[in-house]
This record gives C-alpha cells, structure tokens and sequence, in this order.
C-alpha cells in the first residue's frame, strides 16, 4: 500500500474512531438505536474507503447449520432439566425444527415449560415456545425472535473472526461489516488480488483436542519414526515438539462459545472457551477416562495448550493459558471460533476495485 493512500485510510480509520468516541453512552440508547448507529458510520467509511481502490469481497453466511445446532442445543436443554427435574417422558426427538417428547403426567408438563421460560429470562436468543398436542405429547420450538437473536449473533462473530484472521495474515486495514441479514462485506483498500483472502477463508480452521503419547520423548520422536498412529506437531508460540495421537479425542465442532480473558489470580492472558450439551458430555467422559495424562488442544497443525488432566471437567468450560499477550489470547479464541462457528462462508462476490476518478 502506498504512503498517501495509508495516510488516506488512516484518516478514515481515526473518522470512525471520534464518530464512535462521540456517540452517547451506551445506557442512553437503546441497543438497537446503537447498533444503527454504528452500522450507519461503518458504511459511510466503507464506502469512502472503496473510492481509494482495492478489493471488495461479499460472503453469505449459509445458516443451514446453524439452525440444527440450534434445534440440537434445545433437544440438550430439555433432556437437562427433565433429568434434573426428574420428570418421566420418552420419545424425545428433533422433528421440523423443533423438539417433541412427550410427558404423560400435567405437572411434569408444566414443571418443564417453568424451566425453559425460566432458563430464558432476559436472553432472548434462548425464548422458546412450547406448545400441548395432545395426549401428553408437547413440542418445544425456538421463536422467530429467538432464531433472529442467534442469527445476528452468528454474523457479529463471523465479522469478529475474520478481523481477526485478516490481522493474523497481515491486514491491518480493512472494512468488515454485515451486509442484510446474512451477508457480510469486506473491503481492504490497496490491495488488488482479492485471491489472497479468499483463499484463507476457504480453508476450515481444524480444532481437534487430542491426547499426548508419553511412549517415548517427542524430540526423539521428531528425529526418528514416531509410533503408530501419532505425529509430531509444534507448540503455537514456543515452536517445541509435541508427539500427539492423529485420532481426535474431540473436535471443536462442539464449542459454542470462546473468547479472551484473564486468569483470576496472576491476570494472565488466556483463551477461554465452553462446549455445547453435547461437547460437555464428551469432554467430560474423556477427562474422566485420562485423569493424570496430558492432551493436546490443536488449531490445524499447531498446539497451542498441553495441559494434564487433573480430575474429570465436567462443568462443560475451560480455558488456555500459553504465555500469551492479549492479542495472542484474542487470537487463539477467534481461531477457536473459526473452528466451531455453525455456518460456512459461501463466496458471492470478489472483485478488485479501481479508484475513483479526481475531480
């Protein structure tokens, strides 16, 4: 990119800041009134950045996937609090977006609507309709709102992750922002071979946690043939070997939810992430199976914790430490993301911008 066209951008980038900066506080607004707001600023940047030139990329967020991760987190809920209410049902089943079972006794019925009503109190994403058919059968379905809530959730943290991603292969300046309900609109000023990020994004983000082989050292592993059925792989940040099993013992398909924070004592940088009803049961049966061995939590070909099981995790959450900087812990977590967001990103468009003509 060449100096007057940074500076340009960087002019732009420093508008958006004060535009932001400026707006009221967030408890004088209504959230929806704020999100326009900014949305409102972001196109007006977005499009002053596009008469600089570069490449203009669209992708449209399939949300096929997330809808059944949706339907399967619900169908995970239910089965939570009848066992936990002890309530007597069968022919729990995920039909046409929705969950049945069915629940002959009428308190067992209303003991359960109590409880989802409940666990969606203020968390719109999570309201759910529950509806009596008859002879004890009573379907359970999530609300239009709700569907809407967990829809736009899905295009923030896309836009999250591929800021991200954008910054970990070098791309300082760009414009990501939804477009519509399910689209997403990214222009990066300067740069004229849109390729280079379509490719990136083309390619999953594996998470796979796998466990660590003690049968011999990985550096001598690393030198000869390792065993049967296990790889060498380097750390994240300090490059050391690890010797890993090539099975997965779980994949990051079942994380629902990761992001940075600090460890409460020494405030230490870290990547914390929680798994959905299914992953927590998984993740709980394996550390429960493996306490005192050590496993790998792997992004593609690089591990980025190693830590030993010390009892059975079975709380459904757990977090990464590594030595790393905050934007290091960012990174990982939206790497983490980018494993497990439940929707793929399907290319409408790429297209390399010419500058707009001086007046």
């Amino acid at each position: 990119m060449t100096t007057p066209l940074r500076n340009r951008v960087t002019r732009l980038v420093v508008a958006l800041a004060l535009a932001m900066a400026i707006a009221p506080p967030r408890a004088a607004l209504a959230e929806d009134t704020l999100d326009k707001m900014r949305a409102k600023v972001a196109a007006f940047v977005a499009d002053k950045m596009e008469k600089l030139g570069g490449s203009r990329i669209v992708y449209r967020v399939d949300t096929d996937a997330l809808r059944e991760t949706v339907v399967t987190d619900l169908r995970d809920d239910v089965y939570r609090n009848l066992r936990e209410g002890r309530i007597a049902f069968s022919g729990l089943a995920i039909r046409d977006g929705g969950v049945d079972v069915k629940i002959a006794d009428a308190k067992g019925r209303e003991q359960l609507a109590r409880k989802l009503a409940s666990a969606a109190e203020g968390l719109p994403s999570r309201a759910v309709t529950v509806t009596d058919g008859g002879d004890g059968l009573v379907r359970i379905a999530p609300t239009g709102a709700a569907s809407a809530a967990r829809q736009h959730d899905l295009v923030e943290d896309t836009v999250g992750m591929i800021e991200q991603r954008l910054k970990d292969i070098g791309v300082q300046l760009a414009s990501v922002r939804p477009d519509g309900t399910d689209r997403i609109r990214i222009f990066i000023p300067g740069m004229m071979e849109p390729e280079r990020v379509t490719t990136v994004f083309a390619k999953k983000v594996r998470v796979t946690f796998r466990l660590i082989d003690l049968s011999m050292p990985a550096e001598q592993a690393q030198a000869g043939t390792p065993p049967t059925g296990t790889e060498v792989l380097l750390g994240f940040k300090e490059k050391l070997p690890y010797l890993v099993a090539k099975d997965s013992a779980l994949d990051g398909d079942d994380i629902s939810y990761a992001g940075p924070g600090f460890t409460s004592g020494t405030k230490e940088p870290i990547a914390s992430f929680r798994f959905n009803g299914r992953g927590t049961r998984r993740f709980a049966h394996i550390t429960a199976e493996n306490i005192g061995k050590p496993f790998a939590i792997v992004l593609d070909d690089k591990v980025i914790s190693a830590p030993v099981i010390r009892e059975p995790i079975t709380g459904g959450s757990g977090q990464i430490s590594g030595n790393f900087t905050l934007e290091e812990a960012n990174s990982v977590a939206m790497l983490l993301r980018a494993g497990s967001l439940p929707g793929r990103l399907v290319l409408v468009e790429q297209q390399v911008v010419q500058p707009a003509a001086k007046p």
